[in-house]
């Protein structure tokens, strides 16, 4: 894989925005109970650039009812089925405890205990927000971590969209990213390419390969897209700390570079969709499990449509 995918010259967003301490409450935003009261600002730069940073949604209290339960799913006390542990680098040859960047699906129906937590009803403010007033509900959620010290633990640069079947429905999504640890360059950040979620069309996705014969298409999951050097000297690196989140949507470009640090970078990630869009991928048999036949046959399918169009 290019190493232009874990560039560094990319624009960095501060840790934290400064916000004038004679700002209207209302504007401020922050948490209200199990809610989160989103900023006219964030909405804005949510519908322009297709993801926005929001500070602060969880507590330090509040993070152990995340982050203890990841924890079970790192340590392997909860393993879930077949393919829903992988590792999202691309390789295939590795056992879980190799794996460069942990990600686990559907850790909400594998360990029930973590429904209905803080996190899950404060995201549902915020999704319900940013979409201005949709019905949204929670689509899938994913465990994701990258081992210390691991160059190849990059996500490599995607739209969500191009995993998922192409349906009639009202296609608005806010993926919220909740860093379990302080988010950074060093540790393998998010990186967005702002604007694309404008885009016409979807880009062009292809399976991961790696090179040494670890890939083979059939048998990745992670999808990848290229950026021109135009996209990669246009794409913000968005460092955050622990307890804030990142939301995006459905058609943003987004990776993230690899683990060099000492210690894991862990992540929870709850997606809301239209609750007309989520009823609808399930009549299809559609959950994001990565054992869902439908998931990589209707996958498939698209892209062998795209190429011939």
């Amino acid at each position: 894989m290019p190493r232009a995918l874990a560039s560094r010259a990319a624009r960095r967003v501060p840790m934290s925005a400064s916000i004038s301490p004679n700002t209207p409450a209302s504007l401020k935003g922050g948490i209200d109970g199990d809610e989160y009261t989103v900023t006219p600002e964030m909405i804005a730069a949510f519908e322009r650039d297709g993801y926005v940073h929001i500070p602060g949604v969880l507590t330090e209290a509040e993070l152990a009812e995340v982050e203890e339960p990841m924890m079970r799913f790192i340590k392997g006390e909860v393993l879930p089925e077949g393919k829903d542990l992988c590792d999202m680098s691309g390789a295939v040859d590795r056992t879980p405890d190799e794996y460069t960047v942990f990600n686990a699906m559907l850790p909400r129906r594998y360990l029930p205990s973590m429904q209905g937590n803080v996190f899950e009803r404060r995201a549902a403010s915020i999704a319900r927000q940013l979409t201005r007033g949709k019905d949204m509900s929670i689509d899938y959620d994913q465990l994701l971590a990258k081992r210390p010290g691991s160059p190849d633990s990059i996500f490599a640069w995607h739209q969500d969209l191009a995993y998922w079947p192409p349906l009639e429905k009202d296609p608005a999504t806010a993926t919220c990213w909740l860093a379990i640890d302080d988010s950074t360059v060093a540790n393998g950040c998010m990186r967005f390419l702002p604007g694309s979620n404008k885009e016409s069309t979807l880009r062009k996705h292809a399976p991961v390969r790696i090179s040494k014969g670890r890939m083979d298409e059939e048998s990745s999951h992670a999808l990848a897209t290229t950026l021109s050097p135009a996209d990669e000297a246009a794409a913000r690196t968005v460092e955050i700390k622990r307890g804030d989140i990142t939301v995006h949507d459905q058609r943003v470009v987004h990776g993230s570079g690899p683990n060099d640090s000492e210690g894991w970078r862990r992540a929870y990630v709850l997606a809301f969709r239209t609750k007309e869009m989520v009823e609808e991928e399930r009549r299809l048999g559609f959950s994001h499990s990565h054992n869902d036949e439908f998931n990589w046959d209707a996958f498939h399918a698209w892209q062998e449509k795209s190429d011939v169009e």
